[in-house]
């Protein structure tokens, strides 16, 4: 379990939207929060520097979004570099916390709720960045953003 305390923003990388999550160590819980606007990939950085600035966490979460055999994929160096990005902009601590599975999960959440199956309309993105975070305060590892994934998931090693 995480031992950082204070408050911890999570995000779920995105190339049209980044969901973020805002939550507490102590009590292993987070909340949505509405998701920014990305341009291929590119954030509204005004937008995520403001929730920075409104929520003042101890620390950011960047969920990794590996394929299903743990393989690396675009996305997930896409989403390492934006993960290294918000360190250098917030001047602020960067993990990274393996989140595959999240976006489907945070659909059926959506769905089980009564939201709409339309989810350019109805964002689960908020959901995933919460779940993201979540799992990151239940598990025993603080991956910093800065660690080649090469390195972390052992490909590429002779």
């Amino acid at each position: 379990m995480i031992t950082l305390s204070g408050q911890i923003i999570g995000f779920d990388f995105g190339t049209t939207r980044i969901g973020i999550a805002a939550g507490q160590a102590i009590t292993g819980t987070a909340t949505p929060l509405p998701p920014v606007s990305a341009r291929d990939g590119v954030p509204d950085w005004p937008v995520i520097e403001k929730v920075i600035s409104e929520w003042q966490p101890a620390a950011i979460v960047v969920g990794i979004p590996l394929n299903m055999d743990g393989s690396i994929s675009d996305m997930s160096r896409r989403a390492r570099k934006f993960a290294n990005r918000l360190k250098e902009r917030c001047q602020l601590p960067c993990y990274l916390i393996d989140e595959r599975l999240s976006t489907r999960e945070a659909k059926q959440i959506s769905l089980s709720r009564g939201g709409s199956s339309n989810f350019k309309e109805n964002s689960v993105d908020g959901i995933a960045a919460q779940l993201i975070l979540e799992s990151w305060f239940a598990s025993d590892q603080l991956i910093p953003s800065e660690t080649r994934l090469e390195d972390l998931y052992g490909i590429g090693r002779n």
